[in-house]
């Protein structure tokens, strides 16, 4: 089954680009392409894309605000940040919005490609500058653990094995579960661990273990 994914980009050149690109692949397909973030957020949620290219800045809004407002009713889509920013403040926001992966433009097709199949199969992509960014971030800023008496033993096995490196579909095929029964266990660690990102789930529960 291929990948769908939606981009929202304003610059139709780039957009054109990364559709033409993702469709010459066999396990992926641009189902939607949208240049403004109004129409983005008139149509994502019927469309239920498993993968949004989103562009951080576009003419009409930020694309934080789009992921912000969608996120809830989209709860299987995995957001990539496709953009020219790389200022500490856009990267965090659209991490607490629930970004899963955040690429600098300018990055090869194959990174792209790559990152597409990763935030679907459960990682968290991040280009080389953004990745130093969210460390140095967290090394300064450790959070309080709260909920993590909340999670049941499955949950924790899920993420610890989160913490490990391990995809959506690795821990399904070692826990014996479906894909789908992985995300509802992640869904629930975030809500109790009062998280938006998995990033933020494994900086928690690496506290936790110190």
């Amino acid at each position: 089954m291929s990948i769908s994914i939606a981009i929202v980009e304003d610059e139709k050149n780039y957009n054109n680009a990364l559709k033409k690109v993702i469709n010459y692949q066999d396990d992926m397909k641009v189902v939607a392409q949208f240049f403004d973030g109004n129409e983005a957020l008139k149509n994502l949620s019927d469309l239920s894309p498993d993968v949004v290219m989103m562009d951080i800045q576009l003419q009409d809004m930020l694309g934080i605000e789009i992921i912000e407002k969608l996120r809830k009713g989209l709860p299987q889509t995995q957001f990539i940040m496709c953009t020219s920013f790389e200022d500490d403040e856009k990267v965090f926001n659209s991490l607490k919005a629930g970004a899963m992966g955040y690429l600098v433009k300018g990055e090869s097709m194959d990174k792209i490609l790559s990152s597409i199949r990763d935030v679907y199969n459960g990682g968290a992509p991040m280009s080389f500058s953004i990745a130093r960014k969210v460390l140095s971030h967290f090394e300064r800023k450790l959070p309080e653990i709260k909920g993590y008496d909340e999670l049941t033993e499955r949950e924790k096995e899920v993420l610890e094995l989160l913490s490990q490196g391990l995809l959506y579909k690795e821990i399904a095929y070692k826990k014996f579960i479906s894909i789908d029964t992985v995300k509802k266990h992640v869904g629930n660690i975030y809500r109790k661990l009062h998280v938006n990102n998995k990033v933020e789930a494994i900086n928690k529960f690496n506290h936790f273990k110190n």
